[in-house]
């Protein structure tokens, strides 16, 4: 995705309308990827006067696949004996999905 696409896309159709049927205080939050953070997407912000979110370059905290990631890894080393080949780890997480996946919703 380029910065053009996420403008047209994300911000024109969903963020701007989504904005409209919020109240003044509308506060956007996104990451700091590369192309969120192209000038034709600051310009686009600027222009609509919807305020960015400031934060950190890196924070992992607020990304919830990380924690997923973190609760999947926690729990394969917890298993005994641990998955000692790829297939036995394909197979640790589909068993693990049904446990794992459905908590996703929670998190985010």
């Amino acid at each position: 995705m380029t910065g053009n696409i996420y403008r047209d896309v994300i911000l024109e159709q969903h963020v701007r309308l989504f904005r409209g049927a919020m109240c003044a205080e509308f506060l956007f939050m996104d990451d700091n990827a590369r192309l969120h953070r192209a000038n034709i997407v600051d310009e686009c912000l600027q222009s609509e006067d919807i305020t960015r979110m400031v934060w950190s370059a890196y924070s992992p905290d607020l990304n919830p696949i990380d924690h997923v990631l973190d609760m999947l890894g926690r729990r394969i080393a917890a298993r005994q004996p641990p998955p000692t080949c790829l297939p036995e780890l394909r197979r640790t997480l589909c068993l693990m999905s049904g446990v794992i996946f459905p908590k996703i919703r929670l998190i985010i």
